[in-house]
């Protein structure tokens, strides 16, 4: 393909946005409505239920931490490959997962074997599709990322519906051919190449530069003390419910509003970063107060219609911050770092996320309820969100439009200079 000098804002990047959709659904959806197979599980191995939740958290961690891998192969390689390569992978851990015998088997096939193939699928899509959007890049992830909203109405009963009528082997075999469709979601990735490209290096020479640039590891920061909080509210806000005297059914309808409200709130978002000018680290740095603040509020809340409210809000702060923290990281380090940039951020910041949920848990058995819980997990958010101040693009008022950061052109024109007296090449 020949090079372009600017993203195209388009074309085909569109069909890169439907990618990432039915990814971001059958990667995360699948994650999340896992839970179905829990109860199953517990039951059919007659083990702890601490143990068996382990099958997902491995397989969690695994997706995050593999993102740097799966980054510097579509560095070298192209995306298309490696996703296809992930969408087998993660559908033959579900297919061995249906044979298990034992839960190291599970550990292995769907937390080692199918978290492999997540690492290389979700990671090098939304860098593929950061590089296809400039002006437009945070509602083309807005968008893209409606797939995991989506996904957790959709996939939680058609699990529970294939559970009841072909048991817990059949309905993980069902759900190996569902995950198969990511070798087709890889295909439809049409590698991109930009002008900046060649100046970036391979993965070794782009690694080093990001973990010397200040911004970036500042932003990394920030997402990390994000995440810690972030998911809190997913494992423990049905628990809370039920310590306020609230009956199940009526917390679970709780959290539909919270999961319809990030939904709505990925997309406004993604419009909205586009249509007001600035840079997007302001939205980012309101989006995350927000959603601190709201967080905090929970255990204050007792009546049902603050409680709603408080939900609504939380949902559309948490799923608005969303695609701008993806649409912020090309302004940081250009396109050409892209892969490389966003495998490191997801495996960093997969600490926070990991240890978010038992330190909470760890408050809860401290002091006998979630108050604190909540308020800590609030101050993480408003803690990353201070960092995201010392951004140095939070204060500019040039156009973010621009898909190339000031220290990239600087690097880009010593390059040539450098080539020019070596008498490598002109311009």
């Amino acid at each position: 393909m020949a090079q372009r000098a600017e993203p195209p804002d388009g074309g085909w990047g569109w069909m890169v946005v439907l990618s990432a959709f039915f990814q971001s659904a059958l990667v995360f959806g699948v994650l999340r409505s896992f839970g179905v197979f829990f109860v199953e599980l517990v039951a059919a191995f007659e083990e702890q239920a601490a143990r068996v939740s382990w099958i997902a958290s491995i397989g969690i961690a695994v997706q995050q931490f593999g993102s740097p891998v799966g980054s510097a192969l579509s560095t070298k390689y192209g995306p298309r490959p490696v996703v296809m390569a992930g969408g087998i992978l993660a559908a033959s851990g579900m297919l061995l997962a249906s044979l298990a015998t034992s839960l190291t088997h599970l550990y292995l096939s769907i937390g080692l074997l199918s978290g492999s193939g997540w690492a290389l699928t979700f990671t090098p899509t939304m860098a593929c599709l950061s590089r296809y959007f400039s002006r437009r890049r945070s509602l083309a992830t807005g968008l893209a990322l409606t797939g995991v909203g989506l996904s957790s109405f959709a996939f939680a009963p058609l699990f529970q519906w294939l559970v009841s009528r072909y048991a817990w082997r059949g309905a993980l075999l069902l759900v190996s051919a569902l995950s198969l469709h990511l070798v087709a979601c890889g295909a439809l990735l049409r590698p991109l190449s930009l002008r900046e490209d060649p100046v970036m290096g391979g993965p070794g020479t782009q690694l080093t530069s990001l973990l010397h640039h200040g911004p970036f590891l500042r932003y990394t920061a920030a997402l990390t003390l994000i995440n810690t909080g972030y998911f809190i509210p997913y494992v423990h806000l049905m628990a809370h419910l039920q310590d306020v005297d609230w009956d199940p059914l009526s917390a679970a309808f709780l959290l539909s509003v919270v999961a319809v409200s990030d939904l709505v709130g990925r997309v406004a978002s993604g419009w909205l970063a586009d249509a007001v000018p600035g840079p997007v680290a302001r939205l980012l740095m309101l989006w995350t107060t927000l959603t601190g603040v709201s967080l905090s509020l929970f255990p204050m809340a007792r009546a049902p219609t603050a409680l709603m409210a408080l939900a609504v809000a939380y949902g559309f702060t948490s799923g608005a911050l969303t695609p701008v923290a993806f649409s912020m990281l090309p302004e940081l380090v250009g396109t050409g770092r892209i892969y490389c940039g966003l495998g490191l951020v997801q495996m960093v910041e997969s600490i926070g996320g990991l240890l978010g949920a038992p330190l909470s848990g760890y408050f809860r058995d401290v002091t006998g309820n979630y108050t604190v819980s909540f308020v800590v997990a609030g101050a993480f958010l408003l803690a990353g969100s201070g960092i995201l101040i010392t951004l140095p693009y939070f204060c500019s008022s040039a156009s973010t439009s621009t898909s190339k950061p000031r220290d990239l052109v600087t690097e880009a024109a010593d390059t040539k200079v450098s080539l020019t007296k070596e008498g490598l090449g002109e311009d």
